[in-house]
């Protein structure tokens, strides 16, 4: 039998063991519990949903060089989350180079889904939720409050840069260009 739309049938199955109800944990309620049982200071800002870091920017009123951006990439054979400041792009040469590797390419959107989730662009700057190793480039440390999405294209999260490298632990070093 179809459903009308805007309707849906509830299901209740018995399990002697059932222990209470355990929804997922969205990725913004991930990365706000991580931020909380550090003891770290942040602020949150529901808007409407954004594309680019230039959007970003502008909806939340800051600097777009205080974007966190976060992009997922692959290196030889392995995925990491590159972090760096909005208003600049990877530095793929200097990438290479640095970390001795042959090859470099983006995160198919495919993959980003896999690994993460999310879809590119609301993806928060801390591979740790994703097990991903993280690298960020330290011009962003030029900022003192850092901006980024968190899990979803409507809600941003903003911090001060020197928590976000004490809890996250990233790699440091020159990224972008």
């Amino acid at each position: 039998m179809l459903e009308e739309p805007g309707t849906y049938q509830v299901y209740y199955w018995r399990n002697d063991n059932f222990q209470g109800l355990a929804m997922p944990e969205s990725v913004f309620d991930r990365v706000e519990n991580l931020l909380k049982e550090h003891g770290i200071a942040f602020q949150v800002l529901r808007h409407e949903p954004v594309y680019t870091s230039e959007e970003a920017a502008r909806v939340r009123g800051t600097p777009l060089a205080s974007g966190a951006k976060a992009l997922i990439c692959k290196g030889e054979d392995v995925f990491v989350m590159f972090v760096v400041p909005a208003d600049r792009k990877l530095d793929s040469r200097a990438v290479r180079r640095a970390k001795g590797w042959r090859k470099l390419r983006f995160a198919t959107r495919e993959e980003v889904v896999e690994l993460t989730g999310l879809a590119p662009g609301s993806i928060p700057p801390f591979g740790s939720l994703f097990t991903l190793p993280t690298l960020c480039d330290q011009r962003l440390g030029e900022n003192e409050v850092i901006n980024f999405n968190a899990g979803d294209h409507g809600i941003s999260v903003s911090m001060k840069y020197a928590d976000y490298v004490r809890v996250e632990k990233p790699e440091l070093g020159e990224l972008a260009e």
